[in-house]
């Protein structure tokens, strides 16, 4: 087939795309394994030691991410499934208020959010000084993402048809839920996790609200290693940072595709 001026036209296009968004990462990367980052790859040459101070300074960092990322998307299924499952059931002028309603955390500011939380539950000493005062904070913010892609695959599903089915066969209301319900709807539960965690590994202006010293997560560990007088301290951190976001995310979409086409992971 003949390659026409405009395909090759379109394909500079994209690849000038690709280099505007990924050079920047590439040379942030960079920065981090190279001795000394002004003097220039060549001249200063590559190494660990970036990877390895920062590592030491900011691994609690990192795994109080991991920690508030899965405990976020756990919480978020436990109740967006259920509140997703009610909403479409009803499918009332009450529901799609309730709808809107919800995605107002997102809406709003993160600090706004962050100052509600601060204002409700704050006084309260050692909830607020846990980890346990920013879960609940992504949990709010994250879960529209969740419930809104749940919502439209249940509604593509029919589900009432197939609950009728199964009452008919003689399964109870829980039964149905966990039994049709739930299996069918993994394709969106699944999509819904993969923004939860990314969306909560990556959330800045909220946590920086809620945070203490002892609840320093990724993003904030990040801040503080911006804030450092050596650019390559921060842009090991990023190293980091994407050695462990990446391969999470590969595994969650290739999950989510495996699902969406109907297979087993």
């Amino acid at each position: 087939m003949k390659r026409t001026a405009g395909f090759y036209g379109r394909l500079l296009f994209v690849l000038l795309v690709c280099a505007f968004m990924l050079v920047p990462v590439l040379m942030s990367l960079l920065a981090g394994l190279t001795r000394n980052y002004f003097q220039g790859v060549v001249a200063s040459g590559l190494t660990l030691g970036w990877l390895l101070q920062v590592w030491a300074a900011y691994a609690d960092t990192v795994w109080l991410s991991l920690r508030l990322a899965v405990a976020c998307a756990v919480g978020v299924v436990m109740i967006g499934v259920p509140a997703a499952y009610a909403l479409v059931r009803m499918n009332n002028r009450f529901s799609r208020a309730f709808e809107e309603l919800m995605v107002l955390p997102v809406a709003m500011p993160g600090l706004a959010s962050a100052l509600a939380l601060l204002l409700t539950y704050g006084q309260y000493g050692a909830f607020r000084g846990s980890w346990l005062f920013i879960l609940v904070g992504h949990v709010i913010f994250t879960l529209p993402f969740l419930v809104r892609p749940v919502m439209a695959v249940m509604q593509r599903q029919h589900l009432p048809v197939l609950e009728e089915a199964a009452a008919s066969l003689g399964a109870g209301p829980l039964q149905r839920f966990f039994t049709v319900v739930v299996p069918n709807s993994r394709a969106g539960i699944l999509a819904g996790v993969l923004m939860v965690v990314t969306l909560s590994l990556g959330e800045f202006n909220l946590t920086w609200m809620l945070h203490t010293p002892m609840t320093k997560t990724l993003p904030v560990g990040l801040a503080d290693s911006y804030a450092s007088a050596r650019l390559e301290v921060a842009s090991a951190y990023t190293v980091i940072f994407l050695l462990l976001i990446v391969p999470l995310l590969i595994a969650l979409q290739a999950i989510n595709h495996h699902l969406a086409r109907g297979d087993r992971p």
